[in-house]
């Protein structure tokens, strides 16, 4: 059985917040990410983050995005998106470049798997750049399963996709395909 990656215990005193793209605090994360996927792939890699529709990251469309706010600073984030009926997308996880190493990324992986979980999603797909060792180092430290041959040269591969299976919800939840709540 696979469990819900867990934040790490921190006296770090953090918000969750969910929020539309459109909020000003996400700012920072769409500007980091643009310059590191710069940084590693070149300046067309800076499409990626607008390869989806702002809507596909709110709830009417099945999914979410929020950030972690320290003192009302954004210090990390992400989103998902729906995939399918029952798979949530991972995209723009984020950590603040003056806070890394602090064991953020992990707390956002957490609180989206805990809110893909209670949307009735049973399953997670993510892709990660062959660019991104700490991205990829992550995901398996979290319980995801590789979607590849772990031994392969990435930049042979591609994009690196992920899945992780949730464990099911007891009690009711949201179902990913209506919205409507469903007894599980």
């Amino acid at each position: 059985m696979t469990s819900v990656a867990q934040p790490p215990s921190t006296s770090v005193n953090v918000t969750v917040l969910h929020v539309p793209v459109s909020d000003p605090r996400v700012r920072p994360l769409l500007r980091e990410l643009g310059h590191e996927y710069s940084a590693r792939y070149g300046k067309d890699a800076h499409a990626e983050i607008s390869r989806y529709p702002d809507e596909e990251f709110t709830e009417p469309y099945g999914g979410l995005l929020l950030l972690l706010l320290e003192r009302g600073e954004p210090v990390a984030g992400g989103a998902f998106r729906r995939y399918d009926a029952t798979t949530a997308e991972l995209k723009r996880i984020w950590t603040h470049s003056a806070h890394r190493r602090r064991g953020l990324a992990r707390r956002v992986l957490a609180e989206l798997e805990r809110e893909a979980g209670t949307r009735g999603y049973r399953r997670i797909h993510l892709t990660t750049g062959p660019r991104q060792p700490e991205a990829r180092g992550l995901y398996l430290a979290t319980g995801y399963t590789p979607l590849f041959d772990t031994r392969a040269d990435p930049e042979t591969i591609g994009p690196l996709p992920f899945e992780k299976h949730l464990p099911a919800a007891a009690g009711t939840a949201r179902s990913a395909r209506t919205g409507k709540a469903a007894d599980l």
